[in-house]
């Protein structure tokens, strides 16, 4: 089973007089990214939320937004004002202002706007409730991300297996055509020949070795075993429990390897169409991976 990077996930958890609330977005991205946003009063419980998200995401970039209502009218949230700091700001104004000689006000929104001037309070004797509130959020968030991430990634794997399934068969055809590749080579070897030396005797011998010569570099057999090693190897990779999205685009680039040597190697239209049709699917087989987990 595989998973999908890209989910959304929302979570409540009504506590006493507050109901606190979670969003979560999971993106792609090559390692497991992790940003969480909640009160600035609330950032001590970021480690224990964040060793929660480790447990159950292993890869993709992870947006997590809290929010606290109440559930009565009175506000979530008990704001303190910074006084000390607010008067250090007005001193500076005040210096600014005499040594500028430029005799402005600060506005009142502009000292709101000062970093820690108004600070959110917490009653110490509520930290415990907080932190049960945030994690029992985080927790439901996640069920839900995790649900979301894994239908996305079902519907994925049907794509990947059916695309997997036409690159074999594109295999078994260049597999099957092998041979009447160095027949058709020595067939057009012969009649070139004779028409280039018509009235002189042709030496058998000879024309055999160019098409040994010819069916020994145009030999594809190890391109076609590896192949199919590769997508064994993918196939395998879709039933395991594990995040295995980095390992099948590694396998990707391997298979565009081999397709690319099947091209140069046989000098074959046919093998040549089926190449271009190989390398098509390899593209959008990329494209889907991109996004596992």
């Amino acid at each position: 089973m595989i998973n999908s990077m890209t989910a959304y996930g929302k979570g409540d958890y009504p506590q006493n007089e507050k109901r606190f609330l979670v969003e979560i977005k999971s993106l792609n991205n090559r390692y497991r990214d992790v940003v969480i946003r909640m009160p600035k009063n609330l950032q001590g419980f970021e480690k224990k939320l964040r060793t929660l998200i480790d447990k159950k995401i292993r890869r993709g970039r992870i947006e997590v937004f809290f929010q606290i209502e109440s559930a009565k009218d009175a506000p979530p949230y008990t704001l303190e004002l910074n006084a000390p700091l607010a008067d250090a700001y007005l001193k500076i104004f005040d210096q600014l202002s005499n040594r500028s000689g430029l005799n402005q006000d600060m506005r009142l929104e502009t000292l709101l706007q000062m970093n820690d001037v108004v600070n959110v309070k917490t009653d110490p004797d509520d930290e415990e409730e907080m932190g049960k509130g945030l994690y029992e959020t985080l927790s439901r968030g996640l069920d839900s991300l995790v649900e979301m991430r894994q239908k996305e990634g079902a519907a994925i794997e049907l794509d990947l297996r059916k695309r997997l399934k036409r690159v074999g068969g594109f295999v078994n055809d260049v597999r099957g055509r092998t041979p009447e590749i160095v027949q058709a080579h020595g067939i057009r070897l012969r009649e070139n020949v004779q028409r280039l030396c018509q009235g002189v005797e042709v030496d058998a011998d000879r024309i055999a070795q160019e098409v040994a010569i010819f069916a020994e570099r145009s030999d594809i057999t190890e391109e076609l075993v590896r192949m199919g090693s590769h997508i064994d190897q993918f196939t395998a990779y879709l039933e395991m429990d594990d995040a295995v999205g980095r390992r099948l685009d590694f396998l990707i680039q391997e298979m565009n390897r081999e397709v690319n040597t099947l091209g140069s190697k046989a000098s074959d239209g046919f093998v040549s169409r089926i190449v271009v049709e190989m390398k098509a699917e390899l593209e959008k087989l990329r494209e889907q991976v991109q996004n596992v987990e």
